[in-house]
């Protein structure tokens, strides 16, 4: 995902002269093609990432588009209030880019984990959240974005995850993509689990369960329009992330879903246990430990059907 989005916001740096790439001391050959077209609109600035968040607020507020980078983690809750105070207050145009979200940097250990994210900035105003599922989504979302004019966290992947979408699809902030067709569940990913949602998927497909995969990029604003359709229509709707239960977008589904009237399926939250995880792996490792494999993904499926 990083390697796509270094690609294509250096296309769009040629395109837009308005767009300024800030970087929290990661990415510096990531970017070498960029600033070979747009040197003076890139800056290192260094391990002080709030600072970063003020810079680009104050670019934003002048009539730039800047796009702030670096490891998810660092780009959210060690910069939580300049993200709260000086970007969505001015509801100023900044695009947050966090790398690496989720378990993608778990071999570094529980300070590179980044599970809380969404919770985090879905809660403040004026905030979207977009929350690509593959190298495609990445360049779709990345656009998307700067078109929108308004506050957004993009939450990335880091490298090799595997391409879902065999051509582009209409992608819409606030539209959920429909992967795979299905009449008996409904399967809604968020971000880069999305490739093993679609495993599970076909799992299921294996012991004559038909599961619908839809890839919602946009946990804030959700797709409203379709979660009101997929709980008319399945027995079972589960959100699939990799980050916590709380207040991701199983969290937010599950707010809807108590202000509505009766509805016909049932609610399944797929995500992280409230704890942290003290042993280090690698992402392949902690997906297993917290129940986000294929498998596992489809054994809690069949389970909460069993329930009903």
């Amino acid at each position: 995902m990083r390697n796509v989005f270094a690609d294509e916001i250096t296309r769009l740096a040629v395109e837009d002269k308005r767009i300024v790439l800030l970087s929290g001391d990661i990415g510096n050959r990531l970017f070498n093609n960029y600033k070979e077209v747009a040197a003076n609109r890139f800056f290192n600035c260094g391990v002080a990432e709030a600072n970063m968040i003020g810079m680009s607020t104050g670019m934003a507020l002048c009539g730039l588009r800047p796009v702030a980078y670096t490891i998810a983690p660092f780009i959210t809750t060690r910069c939580l209030e300049q993200i709260r105070v000086d970007v969505c207050y001015h509801n100023s145009p900044v695009i947050i880019v966090g790398v690496g979200a989720g378990f993608s940097y778990a071999g570094l250990g529980a300070t590179h984990h980044s599970g809380e994210d969404i919770a985090f900035l879905r809660a403040i105003p004026n905030m979207h959240v977009v929350c690509p599922g593959d190298p495609v989504e990445v360049r779709l979302a990345l656009r998307a974005a700067i078109d929108l004019n308004k506050p957004v966290y993009l939450r990335l992947g880091k490298k090799g995850e595997p391409i879902v979408h065999g051509t582009s699809p209409d992608f819409q902030i606030g539209r959920v993509i429909t992967v795979l067709e299905g009449n008996d569940v409904c399967l809604i990913s968020t971000g880069n689990i999305l490739p093993v949602v679609v495993e599970a998927a076909e799992e299921l497909d294996k012991i004559g369960l038909s599961a619908q995969v839809v890839s919602c990029h946009s946990v804030k604003p959700l797709d409203l329009e379709f979660l009101e359709f997929a709980f008319s229509k399945f027995r079972l709707v589960a959100t699939i992330e990799e980050h916590s239960r709380i207040g991701g977008l199983g969290g937010s589904v599950a707010e809807w879903f108590t202000d509505q009237p009766i509805l016909n399926a049932r609610l399944q939250r797929i995500g992280t246990s409230d704890l942290f995880l003290h042993e280090v792996g690698d992402q392949a490792y902690v997906r297993h430990r917290f129940g986000l494999t294929a498998s596992a993904i489809s054994k809690q499926v069949l389970r909460k059907l069993s329930q009903f």
